[in-house]
């Protein structure tokens, strides 16, 4: 759900971690705007798994980035949750802090991973991908 605003639209994305660097460290990676054929980004950062739920509740968010290593309640986790409880779901991304838990991104069902700490060409190659399938299909 693209948004519109003063100059145009804007893609909002929610980032979830209880880590106020990690939330910097995506933001920082994305800035705002991934590619010059999308829309701005307008960024949500969320500490609690209770706030994600309401804000998906107002179906104003057009991308998701879950950090799976978040505590008490972990990303990967809710990404399966959000997959599960809500229809349309945005896409989902989750941060994993070993390539090797992308396994659990699958469990998950997230729609993409990227690795902690964030590289900020591979989580703008992901988010990318993902914001495109997301305008095409909106």
């Amino acid at each position: 759900m693209t948004r519109p605003t003063g100059d145009g639209v804007v893609l909002r994305v929610l980032i979830y971690s209880d880590d106020h660097r990690t939330r910097a460290q995506v933001r920082g990676a994305l800035g705002p705007r991934v590619d010059p054929d999308l829309p701005e980004l307008e960024f949500l950062e969320v500490a609690t798994a209770p706030i994600v739920l309401a804000e998906l509740d107002t179906g104003t968010v057009d991308l998701v980035i879950l950090d799976g290593e978040a505590a008490p309640f972990g990303g990967l986790g809710l990404a399966k949750q959000l997959r599960d409880e809500y229809e349309p779901c945005p896409p989902l991304l989750v941060l994993i802090a070993r390539t090797a838990d992308r396994w659990l991104a699958d469990w998950s069902r997230a729609d993409a991973s990227a690795t902690l700490p964030v590289d900020p060409i591979a989580l703008s190659r992901e988010v990318t991908a993902l914001l495109r399938r997301g305008t095409a299909r909106g």
